[in-house]
């Protein structure tokens, strides 16, 4: 909290999670290199499941700087379960990439894991953030198709394997048996970021420096500025990589 943050959205090429693995890289490296040379920062965090189960590799190999990614938490639903059977919800890249395969083979081989990709979530919680009315019938449906698994009764763990997906933790639990339990990764990012930027957070700073970056001005773009102003970004850029 005592940092400035550069929260940087790449709107000019939503949805990751639909997008090719070639392209993907191709798009992450050229955005990261330009908002770096614009905007000089002490850590990078690539706050995606899909740029960070592919693009981690090429990242760490051509910058000198932390970088932070985020994975599905399967290692830490895994010890939560009691049952044994644990949900994974997720963008379709991210359920079939092979990263996320080798998660679940190393940190949960005792487990049974119900997957499921939607990006139609992702495009619903950009919705609840805008401050739109959201299609819960359409969230209704997608939990129900996770639930038709023949082993989802025992499910008591659904990983939230896309950083978008915590923003409708309240209307998946409306649908959700009482006993299943929403974990994501994002205590874990935190704690991992205050590790590796130690002595350098001073709790007394302001958030005057936090700044939005979108790389595309839009409409909905525009209209997500009272949400981001809960999250203290009072401020917002567009860098142009039409």
């Amino acid at each position: 909290p005592g940092l400035p943050l550069v929260y940087a959205s790449d709107n000019g090429f939503f949805p990751y999670g639909t997008k090719g693995e070639i392209e993907l890289i191709a798009r992450v490296d050229r955005v990261i290199r330009r908002l770096l040379e614009r905007y000089p920062v002490d850590i990078l965090v690539i706050a995606c499941n899909p740029a960070s189960t592919l693009t981690l590799p090429h990242l760490r190999s051509q910058l000198r700087l932390p970088i932070v990614g985020v994975v599905p938490a399967i290692k830490p639903a895994a010890k939560l379960s009691q049952t044994g059977v644990i949900g994974l919800l997720a963008t379709p890249a991210t359920v079939a990439r092979p990263y996320t395969h080798e998660l679940i083979r190393e940190y949960a081989p005792h487990c049974d894991v119900i997957s499921l990709g939607s990006s139609e979530l992702v495009q619903i919680a950009e919705q609840k953030l805008r401050g739109e009315t959201i299609d819960e019938n359409a969230i209704a449906r997608i939990v129900t198709e996770l639930m038709r698994h023949e082993k989802a009764p025992l499910m008591d763990v659904l990983v939230l394997a896309c950083t978008h997906f915590p923003l409708l933790k309240e209307e998946l639990s409306l649908y959700l048996p009482e006993t299943v339990q929403l974990i994501d990764s994002g205590e874990a990012i935190a704690r991992r970021v205050e590790y590796l930027l130690e002595g350098k957070i001073n709790e007394t700073d302001s958030h005057a420096g936090n700044i939005a970056v979108f790389t595309r001005e839009t409409t909905e773009a525009r209209q997500l500025g009272a949400a981001l102003a809960t999250f203290a970004i009072q401020k917002t850029h567009y860098l142009d990589f039409s």
